[in-house]
C-alpha cells in the first residue's frame, strides 16, 4: 500500500497504472473507518485493478464549526485498517491541497429538489462543500468508478447528477448500508454515541423495516404519524424528518403508488449526535 499527500505524486503514481491498462477505483471518505467504509474497498477491488482511498475531513461541508471540530480522526489507525483489506493507495491531502484559494472556495449549486429538500434544509450549504470536494476529488484521481454507500442516499443522488450533467467519465457505484447486528447503519458518528444513545438508535432502523409492513394498511400520512410517536416516548430522541420520496428524483410522495421505487429517509438526534438512515421500498 501506497500513500500520498502531494497531489502530484497521486497523480503520476495513476498515470502510470493507466498506461499499463489498469482500471482505477475510488473511495471518498473522511476518515474513522468502519466495516462500511471496509465493503466499499473490497467493491472497488472486486471491479478495479487499482483501490485509491482518500481520507480527507471536508471542512466546506460542515455548517457547524463544532461539528467539524468533533468529527472523530484517527489517520494511522485508518491506514491499518485499509492495510489490512489490501488497499493500494491511500490519499491524505492537507486542507491547502485540496482549496488552494482557501476554503470559500465554494460555489451555490442548484440541482432542484436534489439540493433543496431533506439535508439540504437542515444542513444550509452542505451539499455545496460536497459537490466542490467530490469535484476536485474525481478531477485528481480521474477514476473509471467511485463507490459512494447507500446510507447517504441524497449525496449519492447528487454525485449522479454532477457526473451525468458535467460528462465526467467516472461511473458511480452505489453501494448497499453495512448495519451492526442490532440494524444500526454503520457511521463514523456512531462511535459519539453514549450507551444510552447507542440503545435509542436502534429506532432509525427499526421504523424504517417497519415501513414496508406498515404500508399494506396505512397511508403515508399514518405511517409519519406512527413512527413521531415512536420518537415522542424517547426524551434523547429528536426526529428531524421522515419522508417518502420519489427514489429518482426525491419528489415527496404522498401515496404509496406515486413512484415504482420510493426511499423512505430519516434524520434523527440522538443527544447531540445527528444520525441518518433510509430505506428502499418498491411499489
Amino acid at each position: 500500500m501506497v500513500i500520498f499527500s502531494e497531489p502530484k505524486g497521486l497523480r503520476d503514481y495513476l498515470l502510470a497504472q493507466r498506461k499499463e491498462g489498469k482500471r482505477i477505483g475510488f473511495v471518498p471518505t473522511m476518515g474513522a473507518l468502519h466495516n462500511g467504509h471496509l465493503s466499499l474497498v473490497g467493491k472497488a477491488k472486486s471491479s478495479c485493478d487499482i483501490a485509491v482511498v482518500s481520507i480527507f475531513v471536508n471542512p466546506t461541508q460542515f455548517n457547524d464549526s463544532s461539528d467539524l471540530e468533533k468529527y472523530p480522526r484517527h489517520v494511522e489507525a485508518d491506514c491499518d485498517l485499509l492495510k489490512s483489506v489490501d488497499c493500494d493507495v491511500v490519499f491524505l491531502p492537507k486542507v491547502e491541497h485540496i482549496y488552494p484559494e482557501g476554503t470559500k472556495d465554494t460555489r451555490t449549486y442548484d440541482y432542484g429538489l436534489l439540493t433543496s429538500v431533506m439535508e439540504a434544509e437542515s444542513r444550509q450549504g452542505h451539499f455545496d462543500g460536497v459537490i466542490t470536494v467530490v469535484r476536485k476529488f474525481l478531477q485528481m484521481v480521474a477514476p473509471d468508478a467511485a463507490f459512494f454507500g447507500q446510507k447517504d442516499f441524497q449525496q449519492l443522488a447528487i454525485i449522479r447528477h454532477m457526473v451525468r450533467s458535467e460528462g465526467i467519465p467516472t461511473t458511480i457505484v452505489s453501494c448497499e448500508i453495512i448495519r451492526e447486528k442490532d440494524g444500526l447503519a454503520m457511521s463514523s458518528r456512531n462511535e459519539r454515541l453514549s450507551d444510552e444513545g447507542r440503545r435509542i438508535s436502534k429506532l432509525l432502523s427499526k421504523c424504517l423495516f417497519k415501513v414496508d409492513e406498515l404500508r399494506l394498511t396505512k397511508s403515508i400520512e399514518e405511517v409519519q404519524k406512527w413512527i413521531e410517536d415512536q420518537f415522542d416516548s424517547e426524551p434523547l430522541a429528536k426526529l428531524e424528518y421522515f419522508c417518502v420520496s420519489d427514489a429518482q428524483t426525491l419528489e415527496p410522495c404522498s401515496s404509496w403508488r406515486d413512484a415504482f421505487e420510493m426511499v423512505c429517509c430519516i434524520a434523527v438526534f440522538v443527544g447531540e449526535v445527528r444520525l441518518i438512515d433510509n430505506q428502499i421500498i418498491k411499489a
